[in-house]
Formats: structure tokens, sequence, C-alpha cells
């Protein structure tokens, strides 16, 4: 069994695979937190399914966040007595990268994309809807073309209420109109459909500038399913992808 952390700007996501089996998942706060007290959150989901650590035979690690970086290696190393894979440069992912300056590219959109392809095959265009919203492009014979990044639902959200005097905050929520009758429902409506309409924008942007008639629109992120309730271009949902990939990727490099 191996564990897998995606460390984010805003999250934490760490997942639990027995074979290619995703058997547990675990989402924290991105926070000043030692790493005996990252640990003691890792423990109880373990411990949720009678695990000791001596179960863990392995750890792949993907960070935006170089912050935590040590935080988790001091962590994995002192608990679980391994040594975790860093997702980076020297890394063998299954891709064939094409950026021009391949350090540049963020971990997670790497392992994204490495699942992606091997789950659901290329072309394909994958959207993870997180702190920031990124699009990466996977040709049929595995490339990452590059992608574009744009501002997040969320992130857009706050930063609408936080630089407005009158608007206040308000829950995410697709609204039924889009013509909204409270200032509530006004702002619901231009940020979800506004966003919406980005997203269906640049994938058929995409779509046209790489001759990519045929392909497959994956989305990722806590706000996946808001996003797909809104838009026609998505055609698969997996909240779990980044997960997937660095458990594939972990396969690739363990030896």
């Amino acid at each position: 069994m191996i564990i897998v952390f995606d460390i984010g700007n805003t999250n934490i996501k760490l997942g639990l695979f027995d074979g290619d089996e995703l058997v547990e998942t675990l989402r924290l706060a991105s926070a000043s937190k030692t790493s005996d007290e990252y640990w003691l959150l890792v423990k109880d989901m373990l411990d949720v399914k009678s695990l000791s650590p001596r179960s863990i035979e392995g750890a792949v690690i993907s960070s935006v966040n170089p912050y935590l970086n040590y935080t988790f290696e001091h962590m994995v190393e002192t608990y679980f007595g391994i040594k975790p894979i860093f997702v980076g440069s020297g890394v063998k992912t299954g891709l064939n990268i094409r950026y021009d300056n391949p350090k540049e590219l963020g971990t997670d959109r790497v392992a994204g994309c490495v699942a992606a392809y091997k789950l659901y095959g290329g072309p394909c265009i994958v959207i993870d809807c997180g702190t920031a919203t990124t699009f990466n492009v996977v040709s049929e014979n595995g490339e990452f073309l590059g992608g574009a990044i744009s501002f997040g639902l969320k992130s857009a959200t706050e930063a609408l209420t936080d630089t407005t005097a009158r608007l206040p905050k308000i829950e995410l929520a697709v609204p039924k109109k889009i013509i909204g009758r409270t200032t509530i429902t006004s702002m619901q409506s231009g940020i979800v459909y506004g966003y919406s309409g980005m997203i269906e924008s640049m994938v058929r942007r995409i779509e046209k500038e790489a001759e990519l008639p045929q392909v497959k629109v994956i989305a990722t992120g806590g706000i996946s399913d808001i996003v797909n309730r809104c838009v026609s271009v998505i055609d698969i949902v997996d909240r779990t992808l980044t997960l997937r990939g660095l458990n594939i990727i972990y396969n690739i490099n363990k030896q």
C-alpha cells in the first residue's frame, strides 16, 4: 500500500492506494503546522482503516507549496520510515513534456495529465478547477503540449467581495436563472455563469488551435461538479484525478 500527497496552495489532498484501488482520501488545509501535527491527522485516517504505518511501503508527493515540502518529507521519513518520491525533474511520468522550461510546470498539472491519459486516453484537455484554473493539453501520443492558467472561481469570488464595499460574501451555487433579482443571485449568476463561459470559450479555442476535434475534456478539482452543471464541453468529471496520477507515477518510478 502507498500514500500519495497533493500539496496545493489552499488544500492538501491525501490518498491511500492498494494497487490501483483508491481506498481512502483525506483533505487538509494548507496551514502552518508541524510535521507532528500533520502526522496526527494522517494517523487518524490510517486508524479508520485499521492500518499501521508499517503497511505503507511507499510515498509520492506533488507540491506547488514549497514551504511545506520539508514538513511532509520529514513526516514521511519519521513516521513511515521511507523516503518519498517528489514529482519533479528526473522523475519519469510516461508523458513527453513539450514545455519550454519543464521546471516551471506545476507538478499537480503533470499528475492530472498522467492519470487522464492513462485512464481515458488522448487527445485530452484536463481542466483543474482549484485555487487557480489550469487548462492542460495532451496529444494522442502522450505529449504534454502546454495549456493556460486563469483565475479560480473561489479566488474570483473573494476578490469581488473583498474589493467592493457593499457586496456580501456569498455561497457558490448555481442560480436558477441568469437574470438575478437580488444582489446575491445576481452575484451568483455573474460569477458562476461568467466563469463557465470562460471554460467553454477556452476549450473551443484550444480545440481549434491544437486541431483536436475529437478531444476528451476531463474536469477535476473541488468545484468541478458545479462547473459541469453549467457547461456542455466537459465529458468526464474525476475529482481524484491528481491522486490517481501520483499513484501511476509512483509505480513507474518505484524501482
